[in-house]
């Protein structure tokens, strides 16, 4: 940057996709939602501070700067004061995103003052079916790069990459050695999200998990408390063997899964967008392990579990994994269009008796409910609760957009039956004896709720 006049462009997404793109000259500009702003966020965005930062546009760099603001500034998922931007740095103000496009020679172009407003206008049919259209590119894309390092195992990517596209969570119960961590890792590298692994033991703290206020001296002699952020300020999070915790420090995912927020003190702190927890537990080793609460339970959209590999399958792992070559997998979407592919996805269309069909599946599983079947009373402790209906929709939401259609169908909730709901439900003894389980009582009910 060597011309005494030139100017960034910086495009802004907000946590539903919308984006708009701005052009700024050299200068100062003051970001919040204060009217004196020059970039001025809607008053609706209450996580934006009235003056939250500040962006200095000099010829020799891009600096943007935290002025004390409730909920934090971060670049590129991380909290900072103060901070110069490189080309791919990714700036996080509340609900928006700011990229800005470092070029090599800096474009003219005149100065502007930016309103970032709230954009409601609903998607007409045929750019809907657009959208669509590149979710379905996306996603088949997406498994193809996937599969290059995970063998078979399609289902549950497929789960995994729904979870993230309906904003939620997931839960992988498997025995160890089938690809659960590398399976996390590699939808990282692909979707192009930073991501952190925490190994939950039974010493584990809440604070290793959120971070802590520690005493730092400045350069004038003072001190102060600044809050070093934890792990959890990521993408893309694995909490590997989440069960070997207590629940004192599994509880605290639960503000973070369900409010996209920590609090430290008497500041919460955003996450950065898009946030997916995806854990794991082993089924086969319980010594020295906690169960996790229903409540947090409850938090995971999916439960699903990764089983072996058939025979070719196996063959293929061992051929692929012995040789010592890492095969390289290539980004295939970018940061704001995963942002556009989440509101898509909400867009889907539902039919009433779909939704009907729904809600009947749920209350099927409830042993007091009218609906529920004498099977049911004897062999369940208690049912789903109202979120299993909601995590039902919303994937099948997520597979009607994987496929590029614009409504749901009724193999969408039954192939999401399973994974939603073996986690909300509890067998008694009574079902254990006869050899029942969660996934059998799903099995039935599919068989004898009527569908439309």
């Amino acid at each position: 940057m060597s011309d005494e006049s030139h100017s960034v462009e910086f495009t802004f997404v907000d946590d539903r996709g919308h984006t708009s793109e701005h052009v700024l000259n050299t200068g100062q500009f003051l970001l919040g939602r204060s009217e004196e702003c020059d970039i001025c966020f809607p008053e609706s965005a209450v996580t934006v501070s009235r003056k939250h930062a500040r962006l200095t546009i000099s010829p020799d760099e891009v600096v943007v700067e935290d002025l004390d603001s409730r909920t934090g500034t971060m670049v590129n998922g991380r909290f900072v004061r103060r901070h110069v931007i490189e080309r791919g740095d990714a700036i996080t103000i509340g609900p928006y995103t700011l990229n800005p496009d470092l070029p090599e020679q800096v474009r003219s172009g005149p100065s502007a003052v930016v309103v970032a407003r709230e954009d409601g206008v609903e998607r007409d049919a045929e750019e809907l079916e657009l959208e669509l259209h590149e979710v379905r590119t996306v996603t088949e894309t997406l498994l193809e790069e996937m599969g290059k390092r995970i063998i078979g195992q399609q289902d549950i990517v497929r789960s995994v990459w729904a979870s993230i596209l309906t904003k939620e969570h997931c839960l992988m119960v498997g025995v160890p050695g089938l690809a659960k961590t590398l399976m996390v890792t590699t939808f990282a590298e692909a979707l192009g999200l930073s991501t952190t692994r925490i190994q939950f033991t039974p010493d584990l703290m809440p604070s290793d998990i959120i971070g802590s206020n520690v005493i730092q001296e400045t350069e004038d002699g003072k001190r102060q408390f600044e809050f070093v952020q934890g792990p959890i300020f990521t993408q893309l999070l694995l909490a590997d063997e989440i069960n070997r915790t207590p629940p004192k420090t599994q509880s605290a995912l639960l503000e973070a899964m369900q409010e996209r927020q920590v609090t430290v003190g008497n500041r919460s702190l955003l996450l950065p967008s898009p946030f997916c927890v995806i854990a794991t537990q082993n089924p086969i080793e319980q010594e020295g392990t906690y169960p996790l609460p229903e409540a947090q339970q409850d938090r995971f959209m999916l439960c699903v579990v990764l089983d072996y590999p058939n025979r070719n399958e196996e063959i293929d792992i061992l051929v692929r994994t012995t040789q010592g070559v890492k095969t390289q997998v290539d980004q295939v979407v970018t940061h704001a269009q995963i942002l556009t592919f989440q509101k898509v996805v909400q867009q889907v269309a539902i039919g009433e008796e779909l939704a009907a069909y729904a809600a009947d599946l749920v209350r099927a599983t409830r042993p007091a409910q009218p609906e529920a079947k004498p099977w049911i009373t004897d062999w369940v402790d208690w049912g789903a609760g109202p979120r299993a209906g909601q995590s039902l929709l919303r994937g099948a939401k997520a597979l009607a957009a994987m496929d590029g259609r614009p409504a749901i169908a009724r193999d969408d909730i039954l192939e999401m039956a399973h994974a939603v709901m073996r986690h909300r439900i509890a067998c008694n003894y009574r079902a254990r004896t006869q050899g029942m389980d969660e996934d059998g009582i799903i099995t039935r009910l599919l068989e004898e709720v009527s569908a439309p």
